[in-house]
């Protein structure tokens, strides 16, 4: 029996939420190596450093922070990958766990992933 949605949009964000759920299966954050997760909005892009084993976030980054004046494009985010890895090793925290959060790896996830591992995160 095939479900009925309303329109493409809530079928798109279902099968995203599944996707989410199969990698955060097999993915958990440590305090030796936290959880990089990322979330994607239409304009904005926000990631998160998350210790999952005592459910806090150690760090985050986004392109609504006024300081930075970040965009949530490719650039923005090559330009928040540099500065939550540059965050990040000034908590000593140098090898991280990657989440794409059921999003596909490329574009705006692949730029923000390889900018933070050219600033020195490991994952």
């Amino acid at each position: 029996m095939a479900i009925k949605y309303r329109n493409k949009t809530a079928k798109r964000r279902v099968s995203r939420f599944k996707k989410k759920m199969r990698i955060r299966k097999a993915i958990s954050g440590t305090t030796e190596r936290p959880r990089f997760t990322v979330f994607k909005s239409l304009n904005h892009i926000y990631v998160q450093l998350i210790d999952d084993t005592v459910g806090r976030t150690l760090v985050s980054c986004s392109s609504v922070e006024k300081e930075g004046g970040l965009k949530g494009n490719k650039e923005g985010a090559k330009q928040i990958g540099a500065l939550i890895a540059k965050r990040a090793q000034e908590k000593n925290i140098v090898n991280v766990v990657f989440d794409r959060n059921g999003y596909r790896y490329h574009g705006k996830i692949k730029e923000l992933a390889d900018s933070a591992r050219e600033a020195g995160l490991k994952f």
